[in-house]
């Protein structure tokens, strides 16, 4: 257990190291500004240091003498000597330029720069103007707030104030102890931090919103292709029976119309039947499809259920196909959608009896259980060579569709004797 702790912990720290993901190439615009920022810099400095040197946040500061009044006075001249001079040291121009210079490049590489910009303002000492540990500072900020190595950066800013603890420990302020370059550089490091975190949650909430848009966008697309899946489905259901049987019913008028006009008027009347039949249902679907969820379309029929069953079947009849019914139903009403649906196994199963088993006889037998409804079509396969036809196979798969949203089972195949079975099971409660 502990050597999982420790390789997880171990894990968490090499993850905290590992550098972050590249970010999208500075514009030029960026990259003009920084080089603009080091020139200004640079040039202040070199400024500073000609006309003000030794005028630093810091002082090599001479041996005092109290006055006895509380204030101090500079020590007298020893004999044969001259009075005290103010002896500046030296200014290394090479290295106030290195300490500004390097923010040219302060967001490509800004560990890089921090480093050769600190070392440089430390190496002045006290040469170094306020205008050194400015460019300490953006150094230090750019250094956490750009770099890839979050962790090493804010690691490194206390190293870089004790560093500068260390250099100048014998250096007397000139402002209050609170204001030396240590303790600059690290209000700068919490500051920078806080950019970063603010920038961090900033990109976050971004990504966010973009993977809301994307998720919201891929669900209305969902939405499209379920609804006209649904509207394929519900076409299907209404077009395909009655059409079918109108073809039927055409095709024997046609052939009986001169030898037996009385039986062609029949198959006539059956034909307008059925497409009266499919007029009404198309209506009533169309008015589903277009009208809100919360509003019913007024003037339109209820959707059909078991009870238009007769109606069903005495079309399949009229189409030349005998059915034997066998009918046992719950003494209570089914749920709306559940009687659809076995409304629609029945007018699936016995369509596809009448165009693909031409002179078949079919069986539909209902019956139920304390939970459950059971539907069985079968037929015993068509006499003749059924009329050519496409078959998508949408029928099967809409029914099947339809009966998994109230937990139902569809199932389909041949019979041993040549036929075909359809059989699904509904429970009888919607969930």
């Amino acid at each position: 257990m502990q050597t999982e702790d420790r390789c997880g912990r171990r894990r968490q720290l090499l993850d905290a190291l590992r550098p972050e993901p590249k970010t999208a190439p500075l514009s030029g615009r960026a990259v003009r500004a920084d080089v603009l920022l080091a020139v200004v810099v640079t040039a202040a400095a070199l400024i500073v240091a000609a006309r003000h040197p030794g005028a630093g946040p810091v002082g090599i500061a001479p041996p005092r003498i109290d006055g006895g009044d509380g204030l101090p006075l500079p020590p007298p001249p020893g004999p044969g000597q001259a009075p005290a001079q103010d002896d500046s040291p030296p200014v290394a121009w090479t290295l106030v330029v290195l300490s500004t210079l390097p923010l040219a490049l302060r967001r490509r590489h800004p560990l890089t720069v921090f480093t050769a910009v600190l070392g440089a303002s430390l190496a002045l000492g006290v040469s170094a103007s306020w205008i050194t540990v400015l460019a300490c500072v953006v150094a230090a900020y750019s250094a956490v707030v750009h770099s890839r190595h979050r962790i090493v950066a804010v690691a490194a800013l206390p190293a870089a104030a004790v560093l500068a603890g260390v250099v100048f420990r014998a250096a007397d302020p000139v402002l209050p102890g609170w204001s030396s370059p240590g303790f600059v550089l690290l209000v700068a490091g919490m500051l920078a931090s806080l950019v970063r975190f603010l920038h961090l949650r900033l990109a976050a909430s971004r990504d966010r919103i973009t993977e809301l848009r994307a998720d919201r966008e891929q669900a209305m697309r969902r939405a499209v292709e379920e609804e006209r899946a649904r509207i394929a489905a519900e076409l299907h259901d209404v077009v395909t029976h009655h059409v079918s049987v109108m073809v039927i019913q055409a095709g024997a008028a046609r052939t009986v119309m001169d030898a037996l006009p009385e039986q062609s008027k029949e198959s006539l009347l059956a034909v307008e039947a059925g497409g009266r039949a499919a007029l009404a249902e198309l209506r009533h679907v169309m008015g589903l499809l277009a009208a809100p969820d919360h509003e019913k379309p007024d003037g339109l029929e209820p959707q059909p259920g078991l009870a238009r069953l007769d109606a069903l079947i005495d079309g399949v009849r009229a189409a030349g196909t005998p059915v034997r019914v066998g009918l046992s139903l719950p003494p209570q009403p089914l749920p709306p959608g559940v009687d659809l649906a076995a409304y629609r196994v029945v007018q699936e199963a016995l369509t596809n009896t009448v165009r693909h088993a031409p002179g078949a006889e079919a069986s539909l037998s209902i019956g139920y259980t304390d939970t459950s409804l059971r539907i069985e079509i079968t037929d015993t396969g068509g006499t003749r060579k059924a009329p050519p036809g496409e078959s998508g196979g949408r029928g099967h798969l809409g029914l099947r569709e339809r009966l998994a949203v109230y937990d139902g089972e569809l199932t389909t195949g041949p019979t041993r004797d040549g036929g075909y079975r359809v059989t699904a099971r509904i429970p009888r409660s919607a969930r």
